[in-house]
This record gives structure tokens, C-alpha cells and sequence, in this order.
């Protein structure tokens, strides 16, 4: 499936959008992995859990758990708050 990559993270990938697999948003992220090493640790914490200030969109709805089951079809849209003042 598609995933759009957010700017803070194509350092990993070195472009905005990428193929993954997976049949869940975890195992997506294992695979993104996979792929451009490092990667998943920028948007899942060590206790598995999305990281406070990435958000997950999955065919334009936000998804909210990485066990939110995925279809091939799917566009996943990844997105990193940005701080400052």
C-alpha cells in the first residue's frame, strides 16, 4: 500500500511516498522497518505505543491503534506535529 512519509522523516526514506506491507498499522510499521531501518522508532515508542505528537491516517480517517487492520488498497498517511513558538 501507499504511505505518505512526513518531511521530518525522509532522511530514512528519501522520498514523500513508499510501498509497505501489512495486514495491521503495527505490522505496516515493522515493515517500514524493514525497509528504511530506524524509522518505526521515530513514530512508536519502547512500550509499543504511538509516539504524542505522530498521528496516523488511514484513507483519511485517523487511526488511533496499531492493531487498526489494513487492506492492500489502503493509503496510510503519516503526520509529525511540529513545536515552537
Amino acid at each position: 500500500m501507499k504511505v505518505l512519509i512526513p518531511s521530518p522523516l525522509l532522511s530514512y526514506t528519501g522520498r514523500a511516498w513508499v510501498d509497505a506491507d501489512g495486514a495491521t498499522l503495527g505490522e505496516l510499521l515493522t515493515d517500514l522497518d524493514r525497509r528504511y531501518p530506524g524509522i518505526r522508532f521515530r513514530m512508536v515508542d519502547e512500550q509499543d505505543r504511538m509516539r504524542r505528537h505522530v498521528r496516523f491516517f488511514v484513507n483519511g480517517d485517523q487511526a488511533f491503534d496499531l492493531q487498526r487492520a489494513l487492506r492492500a488498497t489502503d493509503e496510510v498517511c503519516i503526520v509529525q506535529a511540529l513545536s515552537g513558538g
